[in-house]
């Protein structure tokens, strides 16, 4: 009898986890993944510097990736900080030293927001990004 409880118990608890579903971002959430000493950081990334970066890119709530530069052998480069790509970017980048890698997560709202990618992202997608920075070009 104890065990058929706890089994309905655990089978409760787990349904209702899984009904919970998904948790929309409400802010943009940083991780370094891979972190360059302090010593070793000639410069950090800031508005206006041009970076250079490899990613990999997901939708949140599947798992999906929709894009990869590492597959493609090269990185996006940009100026940081003037709108050139979404916002999540342009904010979660800042701060970077050349090698260091970050998981960024992205609200939609810093994203691509109610219009998404058309068969790429869906509408109002968090994102989930893993980044290196690769170069910094100070302007």
């Amino acid at each position: 009898m104890k065990v058929q409880c706890f089994v309905i118990f655990l089978a409760a608890l787990i349904n209702s986890v899984l009904a919970a579903g998904y948790e929309p971002l409400e802010h943009l959430e940083l991780g370094i993944t891979k972190k360059v000493p302090s010593e070793q950081c000639e410069m950090q990334a800031m508005p206006g510097d041009t970076v250079s970066v490899h990613y990999s890119g997901m939708v949140r709530e599947t798992s999906k990736e929709f894009d990869n530069s590492y597959n493609r052998g090269q990185p996006i480069s940009f100026k940081l900080g003037i709108g050139q790509v979404i916002a999540g970017w342009d904010q979660g980048l800042i701060g970077m030293c050349i090698g260091e890698g970050r998981k960024i997560q992205i609200p939609s709202s810093m994203g691509y927001g109610a219009r998404g990618v058309p068969g790429v992202i869906p509408e109002n997608a968090d994102l989930l990004f893993d980044v290196e920075l690769v170069n910094i070009e100070r302007n």
